[in-house]
């Protein structure tokens, strides 16, 4: 009824990098994960109940972080104190590759999935796309830009620690339903098909 399931599962730590950020999507370092939803509910509440606008928000925190730095400096000049400690302020050539290489990637399937859609006329993809913008530009519609950010702050901690803890069963409910919309748009496909009228060989000969 649907692809059969893989022999072997990568674990959702492993599919998310193994590294710090996995580590506090799964909420393996709790000081990070709990960092991360105090500081996006206290952002959400700031510009969203309080009305702060965010061009001012970051403006404040450059200067007040400019003045502190300016005034340690001086201060470290004249009391003979080290300066504050602060990293190379550059972008190496290594990140901006990497950046480079996965906007590629994603570039790179954007554009397979629509020559897919217009060039290899695949109806099924066509629908899932079509139903998968159609439910973001609805699901848009009830929140601003800044609640989504947050909703998606919200299930980024949640959604991968609920599925590292019950993997198995949602898997499996997975793909029980993957099955279900394949034969769903197979059938589909196929009463398209038999909807469009073939002219025969004798229509063709008549021509």
């Amino acid at each position: 009824m649907g692809d059969s399931k893989p022999s072997h599962r990568i674990s959702v730590h492993q599919a998310l990098g193994g590294g710090l950020v996995a580590d506090i999507l799964l909420w393996k370092k709790w000081c990070g994960g709990v960092g991360g939803l105090a500081s996006a509910t206290a952002l959400w509440f700031l510009f969203e109940r309080a009305g702060y606008n965010f061009l001012t928000f970051v403006a404040n925190v450059l200067l007040l972080l400019v003045v502190i730095l300016f005034f340690w400096a001086k201060a470290a000049s004249l009391l003979n104190r080290p300066l504050p400690p602060l990293p190379d302020l550059e972008v190496s050539e290594e990140s901006v590759r990497k950046a480079a290489e996965v906007l590629q990637i994603w570039l790179n399937r954007a554009l397979a999935i629509a020559r897919d859609i217009a060039i290899g006329r695949n109806l099924t993809l066509f629908l899932q796309i079509a139903a998968a913008l159609w439910f973001m530009s609805y699901f848009g519609s009830l929140f601003n830009f800044l609640t989504l950010i947050y909703v998606g702050v919200l299930l980024s901690l949640s959604v991968p620690l609920l599925y590292d803890k019950y993997q198995d069963q949602i898997d499996d409910k997975l793909y029980m339903m993957h099955g279900i919309v394949q034969a769903q748009c197979k059938k589909f496909d196929n009463n398209i098909l038999r909807s469009i009228p073939i002219p025969s060989n004798k229509q063709k000969k008549m021509q």
